[in-house]
């Protein structure tokens, strides 16, 4: 079966583009192609997937994001006719709709005694070589493999592994923060302070890194 003409159309949240019915491996081929093609054109996009009754795993939909990411493309909607891919795409945090209005109360009546601090939120796994930088607090929705860097002018999270590089108050905060699932870092640095070897213990339990008396000291997450 010949693969379909991609179908590309902007809407509210950025570009739709519909998927043809033929074999998987040949739709995503042609996708990455035309994506690859046109860089100038889908940089910094947001992109939402029709993919029709393709059924799809979480991790096929994991390493197509996380291939577009690459490219400076974010995806962040799946639309599709299958269950089976909708709930893939639901547990990757992806929408499932093109619209979903705010709460009432969230959108009419902003409290105006909750503080909030920038953050930049990511939603990858970070692989060997990968870096990101951000003057700010830095949360990741993914695992930071060894051979990864993650530099924040503030805090750390790391909803995942962490076991790559993290330097948390690179600007010299020494208050910030790293915080993980499993704290298991390569080297991990706070402020100007760095400790090389992992600071938790062998067991993998959510921990906060912070320094203590100049050293860095990670505790249980129900005990910092």
């Amino acid at each position: 079966m010949q693969t379909k003409k991609i179908e590309i159309k902007g809407i509210k949240d950025g570009l739709l583009i519909k998927i043809g019915s033929g074999k998987w491996a040949k739709q995503e081929k042609a996708l990455l192609e035309h994506i690859n093609s046109q860089k100038d054109f889908f940089q910094g996009g947001r992109l939402a997937l029709d993919v029709g009754n393709h059924i799809l795993k979480a991790a096929t939909l994991g390493a197509l994001r996380d291939t577009l990411f690459d490219s400076d493309v974010k995806l962040w909607a799946i639309l599709s006719d299958s269950p089976t891919t909708e709930k893939a795409a639901q547990a990757l945090g992806l929408a499932t709709r093109l619209t979903k209005p705010s709460p009432p109360q969230l959108r009419d009546r902003p409290s105006p005694a909750i503080r909030g601090e920038a953050a930049l939120l990511v939603h990858r796994t970070f692989r060997s070589g990968q870096k990101v930088k951000h003057p700010s607090h830095i949360i990741i929705l993914g695992d930071v493999n060894p051979g990864a860097e993650i530099i924040a002018g503030g805090s750390i999270i790391v909803w995942g592994h962490l076991r790559g590089v993290a330097h948390a108050g690179a600007e010299g905060d020494s208050k910030a923060v790293v915080c993980a699932l499993d704290l298991s870092p390569t080297q991990l640095r706070i402020a100007d302070r760095i400790s090389v070897s992992p600071p938790g213990g062998k067991d993998v339990q959510p921990e906060v890194a912070r320094l203590e008396d100049g050293q860095v000291v990670a505790h249980p997450w129900n005990q910092a």
